[in-house]
């Protein structure tokens, strides 16, 4: 599913974002957000924060930096 929908998102920016004025208020776009999120956390995660950052993208929030969050990793436990 994360390939099918990164290739969605290409698509999108190849064909529709191209042709039209820049809108998104972040940074970096939310498509390139959402490629970022497929390629790094499962398809359940990566559409939660997609649709989380795409919902900010209005008037109402104020742009910002948002990169991917990092994947949390689990550390061992000292024994």
């Amino acid at each position: 599913m994360e390939k099918r929908s990164i290739r969605m998102i290409k698509w999108y920016q190849k064909n529709i974002s191209a042709n039209t004025p820049p809108r998104c208020r972040h940074t970096p776009t939310c498509s390139t957000y959402a490629i970022g999120c497929y390629e790094r956390f499962n398809f359940v995660k990566a559409t939660y924060l997609t649709s989380k950052r795409v919902l900010t993208c209005n008037p109402l929030f104020k742009p910002k930096y948002d990169p991917v969050p990092e994947k949390k990793t689990k550390v061992p436990r000292a024994k």
